[in-house]
C-alpha cells in the first residue's frame, strides 16, 4: 500500500521532496518524504546504502539537504542549527554508542542537560523524572556505565536524549551489536515512550520482525527514493515479500 504522504493528518515531522548527500552533486536520497504522526512509531526500512541514516541526519541538522523541507510542528526547520533543534524538540540516538563509558550513570545522563545546565533545579528534576522512568539507573547512579550491560548502556542514552523532554526522537538502529535478549529489552522502551508518554519516534532499523512488533506506519527505501508505505497491518504481506520475513 502506498499513500504518497498525500493526506495530511497529524503530523508532528513532515519532509517533502528531499535530496541530500554527502556531496553537493551525488544525492543519496532523491525526492524523499516521510510524515511522522504526533504520538506514533514511524520505522523506516530498506537494504544497507539506501539512506535510511541519511535521512535521520539531514532531519537533525548534520546534513544539508540539496532541496527539499523538513517542518517540525509545521514550521521548516531547514535553516534551524542543530543545537536550537534540541530547544524545539527533536532529539536523535545515532547508531554506535555514544555514551562515556568512565563516566558514571549520572554523570552521562546530566549530559542530556547542556542546554540548560545553570538550571541547577531543573537539572535535578529531569534527573529525578529519568530515575522514576528507569529505576535500575538509580540504583547504579554512581557506577560506570562501561560497568553495564548492552541493553542498561541504550537506557542510558534514552535517559540521557529525554533530559530536553523531546516530542520527536530519531532512533538509529538502536540493537546494533546487542544480545537477543536484550534486544528485546530496547524495543520495550522504546513501545513504553509511545504508549506511557506519547512519545512520537522516527525509527531506522535493519531488526525487521523486531521494528514490525512496534511500528505503527512503514516506510520502505530503496536506492534512495521511496518504494512503498503504509499502516503496519496493512503493509505485512508487501513486506514479507520484499524481506522474505
Amino acid at each position: 500500500m502506498s499513500t504518497n504522504g498525500a493526506a495530511r493528518g497529524n503530523y508532528i515531522l513532515e519532509v517533502e521532496d528531499l535530496y541530500v548527500g554527502y556531496y553537493r552533486d551525488l544525492n543519496i536520497l532523491q525526492g524523499v518524504h516521510m510524515y511522522a504522526e504526533k504520538g506514533k512509531i514511524t520505522t523506516i526500512l530498506g537494504a544497507n546504502g539506501v539512506g535510511k541514516s541519511t535521512l535521520l541526519k539531514a532531519i537533525f541538522g548534520f546534513l544539508r539537504p540539496n532541496a527539499g523541507d523538513i517542518r517540525l510542528n509545521g514550521k521548516s526547520i531547514l535553516d534551524t542549527p542543530t543545537h536550537k533543534r534540541i530547544t524545539l524538540g527533536l532529539a536523535y540516538i545515532p547508531q554506535h554508542m555514544s555514551i562515556f563509558r568512565w563516566m558514571s550513570v549520572e554523570e552521562n545522563i546530566l549530559l542530556g542537560g547542556w542546554t540548560f545546565r545553570h538550571d541547577k533545579e531543573r537539572l535535578r528534576r529531569k534527573l529525578e523524572e529519568n530515575f522514576e522512568r528507569f529505576p535500575i539507573l538509580r540504583e547504579k547512579r554512581k557506577q560506570p556505565v562501561g560497568e553495564l550491560s548492552g541493553g542498561q548502556q541504550r537506557m542510558v542514552e534514552l535517559a540521557r536524549t529525554l533530559m530536553t523532554d523531546p516530542e520527536v526522537i530519531l532512533v538509529d538502529e538502536p540493537t546494533a551489536g546487542l544480545a537477543k535478549l536484550l534486544k528485546r529489552e530496547v524495543y520495550q522502551m522504546l513501545r513504553d515512550l509511545r504508549d506511557n508518554e506519547g512519545k512520537t519516534i522516527v525509527l531506522v532499523d535493519q531488526e525487521i520482525r523486531h521494528a514490525l512488533r512496534i511500528a505503527d506506519y512503514v516506510y520502505i527505501l530503496d536506492l534512495g527514493r521511496n518504494k512503498t508505505e503504509g499502516p503496519v497491518e496493512e503493509i505485512v504481506a508487501d513486506l514479507k515479500k520484499a524481506f522474505w520475513i
